[in-house]
């Protein structure tokens, strides 16, 4: 009986995502995320959603995915 051997990689852009998320702009964009999920999380009725935080810690980390990640693609 013959076992296949399996190499897993991991995607270049999943890579380079953790490590942008860990960079200080994000850490700081990913708190103010988190702070607004939690306002809203203890909040029974609210009009509030956390779209704009979402968003900047997006846009913080895939600004920094753009400068990174094409260096990692051979």
């Amino acid at each position: 009986m013959q076992t296949c051997g399996f190499v897993l990689f991991q995607d270049p852009l999943e890579a380079v995502r953790q490590k942008c998320e860990a960079s200080e702009h994000c850490v700081h964009a990913q708190a103010r995320l988190e702070q607004c999920e939690t306002r809203v999380g203890s909040r029974s009725s609210t009009d509030e959603d956390c779209t704009e935080e979402l968003f900047d810690f997006l846009h913080a980390r895939d600004h920094c995915v753009a400068h990174k990640l094409f260096h990692s693609v051979k």
